[in-house]
C-alpha cells in the first residue's frame, strides 16, 4: 500500500511537469521525453520491489509464531512552501530547466496498528506518554521508608522517619527513640548474659509419712582382713606383700628357697577371713529375729564382708521409725586373731573395730572410704533419714542422665552409680598395669581406658542421711553376764564386744531437686516486659520490620537479575512509533533521502544516487 502512494505521488509530479513543457515542445519531442520519463519510471519501480521485499523478509509484522494482521493508512502531506513563481515559457528548442522539474519534499506520516490475535475487546490505553521503561518494568516498587514508619507498630518510628517538615521536633523524636532502643540492647544483653550461666537452685520438698519405708542395705567389715591362726605357710608366703610377715617353714624360721603353688585369692579370702557365725552373737530386725543366713558375702578392700537386706528384688520394709524398728546386732571383733605387726605396709591397719556403710541396694559397697567405723566396748546408734537427690543435667549440670536403654550402662553392675564407676576405674588401671585384678573388682571383660576416669553423678540417686551417736557398753553388771554366758572374761567382753543400732528417724523421705533459676519462659517474659517498656514493641513488629527489609532487598535483587532490555517496538493497546533509523539499519537498501543532483533531504522519490551523510528533514515515521 505504501509502495502504491508513493507511485502515485511520483506519477502526479512528473505529469505536472510534463503538461508545462509540452506547450513548446513538439510532438516528436515528447515522444522521446515521455519514453525516458517510461523507464525511468520502472526503473523505480523496481527498486521499490526490491527494497521493500528486503524491507519485509526483515520487519513483517506477520513474521514469527503467530502472525498478526497490520494496517497501514497511508497519509501524504505537502510541507508548506513559499509560493513558487508562475512557469516562464521556454522557447521552442530551449532545453527545460533543471528547476523546472523541482519537486516539493513531502513528510510521510506511518501509523501501524496491531490488531490483537484472540480478538477481544481492547482494553483502555495505558496512554501513549508512557515510556517503553516503564512499560517493561510493569512491577509495583516497593514501599519507601517513610510509608512504613507511618504504618508501622513501633512507637516512635513514624514521628521520627514519617512524612513531613524535617525540624527540631523530628530530631528530639529519633533521639528519643535512639535513645530507647540502645537503653533497650543494654537490658536485653544482660538478661542474655543471666542466662547463659545456667544458674540453678536446691529445692527441698519434705514428702509425707508413708506407712512402710524400704530399709536400705548395711555392709560390715572387720578391719582386719584375715585371721592370723587361719594362715598357712602359703598363705604368709603369698601374702607378704599385704601382711608384711615373712614367709616361715616349720621350725619358725625364713625359708630362702620354698616353692608354692600358684595362690587362689578366693579361697584364701573365704577361708582366712573373719567369719559371720564366729563373730555375731545377737540379731534383731524390726522386733524379729535373724541370723547369719541373712546376710551376704562380699568381698571389698577389707576382704570378706557380709551386707544384712542385700537383694534389691526382696528388700525388707521399715514398718516405723526410733530405736528397735531396725536393725539391731552384737558382734565380737575377735582381737586375738588380729596379725601382728611385722613391718608397716599400705594395708597395715593399727585399728580395731568393723567398718559399715548404709547403702542402697543398687549400688556396690564402696566401705573403705564411705564407710564409718564402729568401736569396740560402745553401742553405737545410727538415725538414718533417705533422700532422694535430683540433679539436672548439661547444660545446667554436670550429672549422668539415663541411656534408657535395658542392658547394664556398667559391665559387672546392674545400675550405673558412683561407687561402681570408681570400681570399674580401679579395676583397669590395675588391669593396665598388671593384667590382673583384685577379688572385689568386678569381674568384666574389656581393657583399661586411656586417660583419666571420669565418673559423673547420676541425675537420680538415693542416699541416706546418718546421724550417730553412742554409748559405753558393759556397764559393770552386764559385763558379768556376758562373760558368763560366752565364756568369756568381762575384759575381753570390753576390748572385742560392741552392739549397731540402725534405724530409721521416721518414715519420711526427704526429696532435694536441683532446678534451673533463670529458664527460656523468664528470659522471654523479661525480653517482652524490656522491650514494650522502652520501644513499645513485639514479636509481630519484629516480623513487621523484617519483611520490610525482605520486600526491599528481594526488589533490588530482581532489578540486578531480571534488568530489561528496551524493545525495537512496543504495542501500547494497538499504536507503536516506530524510527525510520531503526528500518533503515535493519534494512539493506541504500537511503532514500537524497534528491537528484546533490539538493535538498527529504524529497521521494529518489533511487538513483549513493547514499550520502544523513541530514535529511523527515528522518522518521511520526504516529
Amino acid at each position: 500500500m505504501l509502495r502504491g502512494a508513493a507511485g502515485a505521488a511520483r506519477r502526479g509530479t512528473h505529469a505536472g511537469a510534463d503538461s508545462c513543457a509540452g506547450a513548446d515542445k513538439g510532438s516528436h519531442k515528447e515522444t522521446i521525453e515521455e519514453r525516458d520519463k517510461q523507464q525511468q519510471r520502472q526503473q523505480q519501480q523496481r527498486q521499490h520491489q526490491g527494497c521493500g521485499a528486503a524491507g519485509s523478509g526483515s520487519d513483517s509484522p506477520t513474521s514469527g509464531p503467530h502472525p498478526v494482521p497490520v494496517l497501514l493508512p497511508l497519509a501524504l502531506s505537502l510541507e508548506e512552501q513559499p509560493p513558487l513563481p508562475p512557469p516562464l515559457r521556454r522557447a521552442p528548442g530551449a532545453p527545460a530547466s533543471p528547476s523546472s522539474r523541482g519537486q516539493m519534499p513531502i513528510e510521510i506520516v506511518c501509523k501501524i496498528k496491531f490488531a490483537e490475535e484472540d480478538a477481544k475487546p481492547k482494553e483502555k490505553e495505558a496512554g501513549d506518554e508512557q515510556s517503553l521503561l516503564g512499560a517493561a518494568q510493569g512491577a509495583a516498587a516497593p514501599r519507601d521508608l517513610a510509608t512504613f514508619a507511618s504504618t508501622s507498630t513501633l512507637h516512635g518510628l513514624g514521628r521520627a522517619c514519617g512524612r513531613g517538615p524535617h525540624g527540631l521536633r523530628r530530631t528530639l523524636w529519633a533521639l528519643a527513640l535512639l535513645t530507647s532502643l540502645a537503653a533497650f540492647l543494654y537490658q536485653a544483653a544482660g538478661l542474655a548474659r543471666g542466662y547463659l550461666t545456667r544458674p540453678h537452685l536446691v529445692a527441698m520438698d519434705p514428702a509425707a509419712p508413708a506407712p512402710a519405708a524400704g530399709f536400705p542395705a548395711v555392709t560390715l567389715c572387720n578391719i582386719n582382713r584375715f585371721r592370723h591362726s587361719a594362715l598357712s605357710d602359703a598363705d604368709i608366703f603369698h601374702l607378704a606383700n599385704l601382711t608384711g610377715l615373712p614367709p616361715k617353714d616349720r621350725d619358725g624360721h625364713r625359708a630362702a628357697g620354698l616353692r608354692y603353688p600358684e595362690p587362689d585369692m578366693v579361697d584364701i579370702l573365704n577361708r582366712t577371713g573373719h567369719q559371720l557365725a564366729d563373730m555375731l552373737k545377737s540379731c534383731n530386725f524390726s522386733g524379729h529375729h535373724c541370723s547369719a543366713s541373712n546376710f551376704s558375702v562380699v568381698y571389698t578392700r577389707y576382704g570378706k564382708c557380709y551386707t544384712f537386706n542385700a537383694d534389691p528384688q526382696s528388700s525388707l520394709p521399715s514398718r516405723a521409725g526410733g530405736m528397735g524398728s531396725g536393725l539391731e546386732i552384737m558382734l565380737d571383733i575377735q582381737q586375738e586373731e588380729y596379725l601382728p605387726i611385722w613391718r608397716e605396709t599400705n594395708e597395715t591397719s593399727f585399728e580395731a573395730g568393723i567398718r559399715v556403710q548404709i547403702h542402697s541396694q543398687e549400688e556396690p559397697p564402696y566401705i573403705h572410704q564411705l564407710g564409718f567405723g564402729v568401736s569396740p566396748g560402745f553401742q553405737t546408734f545410727v538415725s538414718c533419714q533417705e533422700q532422694r537427690l535430683t540433679y539436672l543435667p548439661q547444660p545446667w549440670g554436670n550429672c549422668r542422665a539415663e541411656s534408657g536403654l535395658r542392658e547394664p550402662e556398667l559391665q559387672g553392675y546392674s545400675a550405673y552409680s558412683v561407687s561402681a564407676c570408681r570400681l570399674r576405674c580401679e579395676k583397669e588401671a590395675v588391669l593396665q598395669r598388671c593384667h590382673c585384678r583384685m577379688v572385689h573388682m568386678p569381674d568384666s571383660l574389656g581393657g583399661g581406658s586411656e586417660g583419666p576416669c571420669f565418673c559423673p553423678t547420676p541425675c537420680n540417686l538415693t542416699r541416706y542421711g546418718k546421724e550417730i551417736s553412742m554409748v559405753r557398753i558393759p556397764n559393770r553388771g552386764s559385763a558379768r553376764y556376758l562373760a558368763r554366758k560366752y565364756n568369756r572374761n568381762e575384759t575381753y567382753i570390753r576390748e572385742n564386744f560392741l552392739v549397731l543400732d540402725v534405724f530409721f528417724e521416721a518414715l519420711t523421705s526427704e526429696a532435694m531437686e536441683q532446678r534451673a533459676a533463670y529458664g527460656l519462659s523468664a528470659l522471654l517474659g523479661d525480653l517482652g516486659g524490656q522491650m514494650g517498656l522502652f520501644i513499645g514493641a513485639s514479636v509481630l513488629t519484629l516480623l513487621e520490620i523484617l519483611d520490610y527489609i525482605y520486600e526491599v532487598s528481594w526488589d533490588r535483587l530482581k532489578r540486578v537479575w531480571r534488568r530489561p532490555k528496551t524493545p525495537l517496538r512496543t504495542s501500547t493497546g494497538g499504536i507503536s512509533t516506530l524510527g525510520l533509523q531503526e528500518l533503515k539499519e535493519q534494512s539493506p537498501c541504500p537511503s532514500r533521502g537524497h534528491i537528484e543532483g546533490g539538493g535538498a533531504s527529504g524529497l521521494l522519490p529518489n533511487h538513483h544516487h549513493p547514499p550520502g551523510p544523513r541530514g535529511g528533514l523527515f528522518e522518521d515515521f511520526a504516529c
